[in-house]
């Protein structure tokens, strides 16, 4: 059975390849959708093609739901997304991928059912097709190159709704089984640095020595370092004072 998840229905009108349905799935299920719904698709359903390229996405594909025309696949949508990447001359909204998906998943959460619909491969959805949506998907591509798969627009629509209904982490730092430095390791650090450099003479002439010292610090704060990191940095110093001493 499909997820638990509130999510919105991802619905492929008429799509023509197999391959580009099993890529179509694929591409959901990497972002957490598994609502799919095929309306009419050309070469038949079930297709072998599609689950050879869905590449474990094979239990979206058994779940998908198929309709003979597009009404039917919309009976219970209360709000409807056609993407399309040229002008068509009707009056909607016309909403980039990430607000479309914003909008989505603010109506998803108040309980209704959104519905996004994606054309088939050789010349996207009609203008039928279009007139039964609430607002447009326009995504921004090259306007001299404005054909995208069916594939990876499922997927870049996919991309957006993960972006505003999950936990998305912008930016993190693996440390693997690692921590990071305290201040007090960092502390120690810069004292064993600055103790060797000054028995080495580093410091010259005297009255630059406290500017040195204070640049050599701002630099060790930019380096934000584990624990590994300051002990190798301790190694360091120690071995090359011992090979001076061996001197």
């Amino acid at each position: 059975m499909p997820s638990d998840t509130s999510q919105p229905s991802f619905v492929l009108v008429r799509p023509q390849m197999g391959e580009n349905i099993g890529a179509a799935a694929r591409a959901m299920w990497n972002f957490g959708l598994d609502r799919m719904r095929i309306v009419a698709p050309r070469d038949g359903w079930p297709n072998p093609k599609a689950v050879a390229m869905s590449s474990g996405a094979g239990r979206l594909l058994d779940e998908a739901q198929l309709y003979d025309d597009l009404a039917g696949a919309l009976a219970d949508s209360t709000f409807v997304f056609a993407t399309t990447a040229r002008q068509r001359g009707l009056t909607k909204p016309v909403y980039s991928p990430e607000r479309a998906m914003q909008i989505a998943a603010e109506k998803v959460a108040a309980g209704e059912k959104v519905a996004v619909l994606f054309g088939p491969e050789r010349a996207g959805l009609e203008n039928e097709d279009i007139a039964k949506a609430n607002a447009i998907i326009s995504v921004p591509v090259n306007p001299e190159y404005a054909s995208l798969n069916l594939g990876q627009c499922v997927l870049l629509t996919a991309y957006e709704w993960m972006r505003q209904s999950g936990d998305v982490v912008h930016e993190a730092t693996d440390l693997g089984k690692g921590d990071w430095a305290t201040g007090v390791e960092v502390e120690k650090l810069v004292e064993h640095y600055e103790d060797r450099l000054e028995e080495a003479g580093f410091f010259y002439p005297p009255e630059k020595a406290e500017g040195m010292k204070t640049n050599l610090r701002n630099l060790w704060s930019r380096m934000r370092m584990t624990r590994a990191d300051v002990q190798m940095l301790h190694g360091v110093m120690r071995q090359m004072v011992r090979w001076k001493d061996r001197g």
